[in-house]
């Protein structure tokens, strides 16, 4: 994908300290909202400069073609490079910050009344907290509050794009502005029954086969009809949960009591900077359903992982920063991550540096696609991260097992499960070119990222807890299905340790694509082909469609990865 410069000029660059002199260099991504940009949102006034803010600075890669190419030869089956991932002391080595450049921003930000509050090198992030005067010093605009064009509520935002006064480049500075708020891409029954006109009792639930109250599918049934009776469990793996808010792990404990199944007491909840890592209800976390569910379905798919580490911050970048670094108590690399949130970034590029590091270190990132049919750029259907060109892609089927605990029976498309053509206007990357994938039948796109990429149940057929209550039913979505997919790789990354190997699954479109393609001979026997059913737009087809990718997992997928 290109990267956005928005007319850099190094030649006028100030060394850091020159006062006196114009400014020297924008950021290397955008900041400034459409809506404050072609004046769509009302300005009301300005934030207070006292008014503590917290700020997340990313510095960019050093040589980002040559990090292009080692991602593209270490993700690719047919390279000499295949899975000869690096460590994050190594990329930073190879393509991190200097220790110079990284030292320079650190005191340019104290220079201006910041304290440093978090962040490393190897993150890429220096993390500071100072007011909305330092802010606008040490960045160069004005803080302004906007009625929000389509959301009843006021935000916050820069006026103009950030500069600074340093002569080295940065990539993009987070907490600018409360423009888009994450949402969970789960969807309640009845809130998707009024969206479509219908009501409650007419939401098609195939929840009558689960081991959970009331027929409900556990995260241990969707192991079952997906990888079945074998003896991988996930042992010695961790996986990795990108979460905006925290966890009450009561819950936990309640949805392990309720479904008569023990707890593995495997999960640890990391603050990336400084955000509560529990959840009391409020504005700040109104409810932990998202992370609870988050942790069921990976647990479930994987009982005997050695941790589950999730990650809690208010910045994305803060977030996937402290993902690809050592920084959890284990010093150990989540190999395998879900993420279950949609936001709409000020710039779509702004995690592409930070998903090619996981690429490179043989991480797999795995992103619900939404739940609210094609995919839009904002709203309720925004495509972002999930149409990311570095990410795996996670559509939701609706599935019927043939008892509980029991094997995969039949599945279809799951109506509301979210995808299409990237309305980001992300390029197409070289594995969706493959010939044989986008195709007349299934309306893709041979110019831009197309999605899903796979796919698992996200109808309403699942058992969830959250703040100290149960539901049986009630609750759908993709977010059910990227979970299941961090933990079913965390079994494949197990029988691959087995093997006396390194080369874990990282990555994996790119294979995936090369071996589901027409000329490939594993597509039958790796995975469920998904043929019927549709969304608002899209219809499974036979082989790879927009609803629900190439289609959810075989247990035969995990030697397949594993060779």
């Amino acid at each position: 994908m290109a990267r956005k410069t928005c007319g850099l000029s190094f030649v006028i660059a100030l060394a850091f300290g020159a006062t006196g002199a114009a400014h020297a260099a924008q950021f290397m991504t955008h900041h400034v909202r459409n809506a404050v940009s072609e004046a769509t949102a009302q300005q009301l006034g300005s934030l207070p400069a006292t008014k503590l803010m917290a700020i997340d600075v990313v510095l960019p890669v050093r040589d980002q073609a040559s990090l292009d190419q080692f991602v593209a030869n270490v993700s690719n089956p047919m390279s000499l490079q295949y899975r000869q991932y690096v460590t994050p002391q190594e990329f930073t080595a190879r393509f991190g910050p200097t220790q110079n450049d990284y030292n320079t921003v650190v005191q340019y930000l104290k220079q201006y009344g910041f304290t440093i509050s978090g962040g490393s090198r190897d993150g890429m992030d220096v993390q500071a907290v100072g007011p909305v005067s330092a802010v606008e010093a040490a960045f160069n605009v004005k803080m302004h509050t906007y009625q929000h064009p389509t959301e009843n509520r006021v935000f916050y935002a820069p006026d103009r794009e950030p500069t600074t006064a340093l002569a080295i480049p940065l990539w993009h500075v987070s907490g600018l502005d409360n423009y888009s708020i994450p949402h969970p891409q789960f969807v309640k029954k009845g809130e998707y029954a009024a969206a479509h006109g219908i009501s409650p009792d007419a939401v098609v639930s195939h929840a009558t086969t689960g081991s959970g109250p009331s027929a409900s599918f556990l995260g241990s049934d969707m192991r079952a009809a997906y990888y079945g009776s074998g003896s991988l469990t996930g042992s010695g793996q961790t996986v990795g949960l990108f979460e905006y808010e925290g966890i009450n792990t009561s819950d936990i404990s309640l949805y392990y009591t309720n479904a008569k199944e023990t707890n593995p007491n495997n999960l640890t909840v990391v603050s990336t900077d400084g955000s509560p890592t529990t959840c009391s209800g409020g504005s700040s976390c109104s409810s932990d359903g998202e992370q609870t569910l988050d942790v069921t379905q990976a647990q479930g798919m994987a009982p005997g992982l050695a941790h589950v580490v999730m990650y809690v911050g208010a910045t994305d970048t803060a977030i996937i920063s402290a993902m690809t670094t050592t920084t959890d108590s284990f010093g150990v690399l989540p190999l395998t991550i879900g993420c279950s949130w949609g936001w709409t970034p000020e710039d779509a590029t702004t995690l592409d540096p930070y998903f090619e590091k996981m690429a490179a270190q043989g991480q797999s990132f795995f992103v619900a696609s939404g739940d609210s049919g094609e995919w839009t750029k904002s709203g309720n259907a925004e495509s972002w991260p999930a149409d990311d060109a570095h990410i795996i892609s996670v559509g939701g089927t609706d599935l019927t097992t043939a008892s509980a605990a029991g094997a995969w029976k039949s599945e279809t498309a799951w109506s509301d499960s979210s995808g299409g053509i990237s309305p980001n206007d992300i390029a197409i990357p070289t594995w969706q070119q493959i010939s044989g994938v986008i195709t007349s039948t299934n309306k893709g796109s041979t110019t831009y990222r197309n999605g899903p990429d796979v796919s698992a149940n996200a109808n309403f057929t699942f058992y969830t807890c959250a703040m100290g209550s149960c539901q049986a039913n009630e609750y759908g979505g993709t977010s059910f299905a990227a979970p299941m997919w961090a933990g079913f790789i965390a079994l494949a990354n197990q029988q691959i340790a087995s093997n006396g190997s390194t080369a874990y699954v990282g990555f994996l479109n790119p294979t995936i694509y090369a071996n589901n393609a027409p000329e490939g001979t594993t597509y039958s026997s790796t995975f469920h082909d998904i043929t019927s059913g549709k969304n608002e737009k899209y219809s499974a087809v036979k082989g790879y469609d927009l609803v629900t990718g190439w289609g959810s997992p075989q247990a035969a997928l995990i030697s397949n990865l594993a060779q």
